[in-house]
């Protein structure tokens, strides 16, 4: 049985071997599901408002400030049916290949900012089930 996340008109399921952490901050929370191995996935809602351009930059920012060197390509997507920007990113740690990838969308509860990061030895492994809890995702109507 999958788990269930499902807060602030934002719901996705996980595997239920995924740990989940969700953190409140100052403007919003940020969930965050941990494989058992080092394949990873983020949910930020940051219900004062910034654009999706914005969430997207700010990630990439943080990024490179540990990954100088990083490579990005700018994507759009739809994302729980919304419209969403971001990036694909690639960046090298402990001499392994790192893929990562952003999306940012408007939705009723705030802006929502997804970013999903596996090494090269789990990418087969952990980028479907990534995706998948992506595709899990929805948005409620305001």
């Amino acid at each position: 049985m999958p788990g269930r996340f499902d807060e602030d008109g934002i719901r996705f399921q996980y595997p239920e071997n995924w740990l989940l952490e969700r953190e409140e901050n100052e403007a919003g929370w940020t969930v965050s599901l941990q494989s058992p191995g080092t394949a990873f996935l983020l949910i930020c809602l940051r219900q004062d408002l910034p654009t999706p351009e914005e969430m997207a930059d700010s990630a990439l920012e943080a990024l490179r400030e540990d990954y100088p060197d990083l490579e990005a390509e700018d994507k759009i997507d739809s994302l729980a049916g919304q419209l969403a920007i971001g990036r694909d990113i690639q960046f090298f740690s402990l001499d392994l290949v790192n893929t990562c990838w952003t999306r940012s969308f408007f939705s009723p509860g705030g802006t929502v900012l997804v970013l999903c990061q596996t090494s090269d030895l789990e990418l087969d492994r952990h980028a479907p089930v990534l995706r998948a809890i992506c595709a899990s995702l929805e948005v409620a109507a305001e």
